[in-house]
């Protein structure tokens, strides 16, 4: 593994990247051969095949930091930048170092724990934390520990350290669990904590904007347990404290658990209630069958209405699940809990009707065994299971036959073109488009055009065929801001694993998206349109005219 130089400069970092994606395409041997040892999807393949992935900046990006000993270039980033800061403001490097450790809902921000950077900052600074029992919270020091609890048994009750953390939530909130060279001294703590006398259901307030580390939410209260199941999803963390009687219905450990069935199934042995957790509607989200099953076999009403219903279109699990294109499984699961299977939507529609415009034609057998169908499809109905499914020729023949169709489709089923395109159902949306469909209209979790759909999940060649049939990157979104502000947000936090931002950004740009400036104010970011805006590195570039798509 490669040492990170003392005072890194991530300048410097950024044209060795550069350096080593130029090699990389002029067939430089050296070149595929770090890529080869370095990047898992180059891993045990020959110089032909490598050369032949098309590896883009990102990767390069992400082969250095592997070198360095990161899984990614977002945590070598986190990393030189705390240490720039450390080396620029000493007293200030002990706070850089726990927002790493914790989330920006206990440290302060909007930001998740970067567990592996705080890992390497205190491996190469060993003294940073001294012998502050508050720190030694945070990396599971049980000799410290222990010894504060001798001077003062007392201190197991009190909020201290730099974030004002009772000591337990301290240990349970750390994301350096997640690390095996910290977890078992963080559990061992956690037991000392509670054998001590620790309140197993202590509490802070969420610094989470617009709450923060000096004014915590009041509402918002994050308990000891929801650190252990929600955040970091430790099974052994969960068990210690809901048998030293921690609350298992405290408001978000149920819901954030879901991730780990270990952590949810604890919690339901526990006692934790389902119904007002929205858990039923997050597991659905994350298409997880196991904690599915798990919630349903615990109590969970498979006819429990969402936030919002009756006015919600989505407002019975059965609808969501639909919603979220989940297999027959899923469905099957709920059927078997009680779901109504004749429930519909606010404009009529049935589940098996739903089912057929979402593209699922197994699900809709499966409903139509379960008697949740109307005996006949009508045209209309007819025509978007076969955009859905992406039956291009029937669709046109449909639409031939009735050109005024398209015409007479209400709000919610024209809302299905964004619908779809937030699934990555390309081969649906194109037909749709391609017979007219309106291309702006907006619809979704965050009510987006499908082009803003689109480049979300950074999907280029879904990108081209929107642009070149009218759509445009001032379309805007329900957060108040339009495509370019899309592609930042993605490009940065990665929202859908192997998309490709930069390939949006050619898109967008070949079809009128202004390119960047410099901001003249010296920050990070740019110009586009008037306005201040970041994007990943590559994106950046390319927007500044630095690179060249090959």
């Amino acid at each position: 593994m490669k040492r990170i130089p003392a005072r890194p400069n991530l300048g410097h970092l950024k044209k060795q990247a550069k350096e080593l994606l130029a090699s990389y395409r002029s067939g430089d041997p050296a070149a595929l051969a770090r890529f080869r040892e370095a990047l898992p999807v180059a891993g045990g393949t020959d110089d032909p095949a490598i050369a032949g992935l098309g590896l883009r900046l990102h990767d390069a990006q992400s082969c250095l930091a592997r070198e360095y000993g990161f899984v990614s270039w977002v945590d070598l980033q986190g990393f030189v930048l705390a240490r720039i800061a450390q080396s620029n403001d000493p007293a200030r490097a002990v706070l850089l170092w726990l927002r790493a450790v914790y989330a920006g809902e206990i440290s302060g921000g909007n930001h998740v724990a970067k567990p592996a950077v705080a890992a390497r900052l205190l491996e190469e600074s060993p003294g940073l934390l001294g012998d502050d029992p508050c720190l030694a919270c945070a990396i599971g020091n049980e000799t410290l520990l222990r010894q504060a609890i001798e001077r003062d048994p007392g201190w197991v009750h009190r909020a201290g350290g730099p974030l004002a953390l009772p000591p337990l939530n301290a240990v349970t909130h750390s994301g350096l669990v997640q690390l095996p060279a910290f977890r078992d001294g963080l559990r061992a703590c956690a037991k000392l904590l509670l054998e001590a006398g620790a309140d197993p259901k202590q509490a802070i307030g969420s610094r989470w904007p617009p709450a923060s580390l000096d004014a915590p939410s009041e509402e918002f209260r994050l308990s000891a347990l929801y650190g252990a199941a929600g955040q970091n999803r430790d099974a052994e963390l969960t068990r210690l404290l809901l048998d030293a009687g921690a609350n298992p219905n405290d408001g978000e450990s149920l819901y954030h658990s879901l991730e780990n069935p270990a952590c949810t199934r604890l919690l339901l042995k526990a006692g934790a209630r389902v119904t007002g957790t929205n858990a039923l509607y997050r597991v659905l989200d994350l298409d997880k069958l196991e904690s599915l099953q798990l919630l349903l076999s615990n109590g969970a009403d498979p006819n429990e209405a969402a936030p919002g219903a009756p006015t919600s279109d989505w407002g019975r699990p059965l609808l969501w699940a639909i919603r979220r294109r989940r297999s027959p499984a899923h469905i099957a699961a709920l059927l078997i809990a009680g779901a109504d299977a004749s429930v519909r939507t606010p404009d009529g529609a049935d589940a098996h009707t739903l089912a057929l415009r979402f593209g699922l034609p197994d699900v809709a057998r499966l409903l139509e065994r379960r008697g949740g169908s109307d005996a006949h499809l009508p045209l209309d109905e007819e025509f978007l299971a076969a955009c859905a499914r992406g039956d291009g020729p029937t669709a046109r023949r449909i639409h031939a036959a009735h050109p005024q169709l398209l015409a007479t489709l209400s709000p919610t089923q024209l809302r299905l073109l964004p619908e779809l395109a937030a699934q990555g159902c390309g081969d649906a949306v194109r037909p749709m488009v391609e017979l007219g469909w309106p291309i702006t209209t907006t619809g979704g979790d965050w009510d987006a055009s499908a082009l803003n759909q689109a480049v979300f999940r950074g999907d280029p060649s879904l990108t081209r065929f929107l642009l070149a049939h009218g759509a445009c990157w001032t379309e805007r979104h329900g957060f108040g801001d339009n495509v370019c502000g899309t592609l930042s947000w993605a490009s940065l936090n990665v929202p859908v694993e192997g998309g490709d931002w930069l390939g949006c950004a050619e898109a967008l740009v070949a079809h009128g998206m202004p390119t960047a400036q410099p901001d003249p104010g010296g920050s990070q970011g740019v110009i586009v349109d008037g306005q201040r805006t970041s994007f990943s590195d590559e994106v950046t570039d390319f927007l500044l005219g630095a690179s060249t798509p090959p």
